[in-house]
């Protein structure tokens, strides 16, 4: 295992000023924390303010705080037509009553984003308003773009962009889910938490992927190991009920004769049989809730490393079992982070 001072040496030769930049990132978004309920606030008043402008600068700014939509004006010229929030058309958001709003559209890397999310009642008449009177491929947002909700942003922080409002929630978020579900045991138990709170900050983040060729046969295979776990359980249970009258062991199923055992050191072999086909399960249901999901891309972009060093720190999870070579390089600076860290 990698002793948190050995990965220091390792990443050493990393970019200080790229750490610095990634730094800096983190550390905005992390500042946000102390703004948003303010900017929530303000966006929630102007829901149904009569300025057409700040109206849609309100719902745009919502639902990237919300849904963690990227602005948009981020395509290369050679990328598919893709779009973000400020560049949505009417044709990508349709409204069902009473509240709730259905996305379809390609975002960034031309990767589908679909999702029905209920959103508050201004936020739902304002959406049939923008809609009114426009075709399918007009502008849902006709009176905005980036550069002028980023200049409203930075009258409520300085330095606040769009951007931000993805990094504060992907980074809020897993601090969250580690908290709710870290609860001990073993470090498989720990390592599929870490799995399953980085699945959340991935589905608000739209990141997806297709299910890996391998991935039926890791199952199978797994599947297997549980079958041959059990066969190996019924005999230690035949075995500890014969012991218990006193009768020599059955032989094993290749036909060798077993050593006579006493009930309590085969009920400790059942028990502990028990053990590993619970965390096989586990295992399947974990890669089974992930299969679709892309882990990599929140870790690199969006979430805030210190939380994750500080969360292995607290519970003895080794560091390099989370990030790879690339990311211990990219991430130093943020190894010296106490255990006590919070985003």
């Amino acid at each position: 295992m990698l002793q948190y001072q050995n990965v220091l040496s390792l990443v050493k030769a990393s970019s200080s000023l790229k750490g610095q930049s990634d730094k800096e990132k983190y550390e905005k978004a992390r500042r946000l924390k102390d703004y948003i309920e303010g900017i929530r606030s303000v966006y929630t008043k102007d829901f149904t303010s009569k300025d057409p402008v700040k109206r849609q600068i309100a719902v745009a700014t919502y639902l990237i705080d919300k849904l963690a939509l990227r602005a948009g004006n981020e395509k290369d010229d050679d990328e598919a037509d893709t779009v973000g929030c400020c560049t949505l058309k009417v044709e990508n958001v349709e409204p069902v009553p009473p509240n709730v709003l259905k996305f379809d559209f390609l975002g960034k890397d031309s990767i589908r984003y679909q999702n029905e999310v209920a959103v508050y009642e201004p936020v739902f008449k304002a959406i049939q308003q923008f809609r009114s009177g426009k075709k399918g491929g007009d502008d849902l947002f006709d009176q905005l773009d980036t550069s002028k909700l980023n200049a409203h942003l930075k009258e409520l922080m300085p330095g606040l962009t769009a951007k931000v409002f993805r990094t504060y929630n992907a980074s809020f978020t897993l601090e969250q889910q580690l908290n709710k579900l870290t609860q001990g045991g073993e470090f498989a138990e720990r390592y599929a938490v870490y799995q399953l709170a980085n699945k959340e900050v991935a589905i608000i983040c739209n990141h997806q992927r297709s299910v890996s060729k391998s991935h039926s046969l890791q199952v199978s295979k797994l599947n297997e190991k549980i079958e041959e776990l059990k066969v190996v359980l019924e005999e230690l249970k035949v075995d500890l009920a014969r012991a218990k009258n006193r009768k020599p062991p059955v032989k094993s199923s290749d036909g060798k004769t077993k050593r006579n055992l006493t009930p309590e050191v085969l009920q400790k072999k059942i028990d502990q049989t028990n053990v590993k086909i619970d965390k096989i399960e586990k295992q399947i249901e974990t890669k089974e809730e992930l299969k679709t999901v892309a882990l990599g891309t929140s870790k690199i972009n969006y979430l805030d490393p210190r939380i994750t060093v500080a969360w292995c720190k607290r519970h003895e999870v080794p560091i390099e079992k989370i990030f790879n070579k690339s990311l211990l390089a990219k991430f130093a600076w943020a190894m010296h982070v106490e255990p006590s860290f919070t985003f």
